[in-house]
């Protein structure tokens, strides 16, 4: 099956929708369908302000209607608690939002961005999209990551490169209680070396320090502001280690 043709069979949907590569290329495919959608962001403490700046600027270039749901995300304990399954927590909590909102708005099909590169193992919120009856049109259509890519960067997306994003939960070790604190002390630090010039990052919290996680091409920039990195991020965390494990070129 194509997108094309899924659109056919599928022609009103709501997309939970996060500015990323994914859901960018799906909402590109189903406005160029012309499928009656609405794109759903959902803004918890979880997701950094540029994420949401990359959705409406996308939802606009495409003229695709976007509709932002606050959800404050620190009031489910089970999410707070950040145990080993949080994501499934966490996307129960966020697509639920989307479904009743959506719902309402007289939208009875939910679709997210989950691709075929994505491994089902690997993902412990695909229980909750299953148990939502969310349908996945990349996935089902078998569409990879570097397809989608390939696809957006045809179209002329800008989000064709765009690194992958994991919320700022993930920085915080399984086990530990998440907080505000916490999560602002990694967007605020993220932030910062992203104005330095690294586009794919991750802090990670280690017993009180930061653990940066960068490309290997990024490692030399990194030694060239060295002092001033330490200096900017020993305001928020104890010590400043560097995981030589580089994050993955893709």
């Amino acid at each position: 099956m194509e997108l094309k043709d899924f659109f056919r069979e599928h022609p009103r949907a709501a997309l939970a929708f996060s500015g990323g590569v994914d859901s960018a290329y799906l909402l590109y495919a189903a406005v160029s369908a012309g499928v009656d959608v609405t794109a759903y962001y959902v803004k918890t403490v979880f997701q950094p302000d540029f994420e949401l700046e990359d959705a409406r600027r996308l939802s606009e270039e495409l003229g695709a209607r976007m509709k932002v749901i606050p959800l404050d995300i620190l009031s489910d304990q089970e999410v707070c608690q950040n145990p080993s399954d949080r994501c499934y927590h966490c996307k129960r909590r966020i697509f639920g939002a989307i479904a009743e909102t959506a719902r309402a708005e007289g939208y009875e099909l939910l679709l997210d961005g989950t691709n075929a590169s994505d491994d089902a193992g690997d993902r412990p919120g695909m229980r909750a999209l299953k148990e939502l009856s969310v349908l996945s049109p990349l996935r089902l259509c078998g569409l990879t990551k570097d397809e989608i890519r390939r696809l957006s960067r045809e179209a002329g997306l800008f989000t064709w490169d765009k690194p992958a994003y994991a919320c700022l939960a993930t920085r915080i070790p399984t086990g530990q209680t998440i907080t505000g604190e916490l999560l602002s002390r990694t967007e605020k630090a993220e932030e910062y070396l992203r104005r330095l010039g690294f586009t794919d990052l991750r802090i990670r919290l280690f017993s009180g320090c930061a653990r940066l996680q960068l490309k290997a091409a990024d490692i030399p920039r990194l030694m060239k502001h060295r002092e001033e990195i330490l200096r900017e991020l020993g305001q928020y965390y104890g010590a400043v280690l560097l995981d030589l494990e580089a994050r993955d070129e893709h």
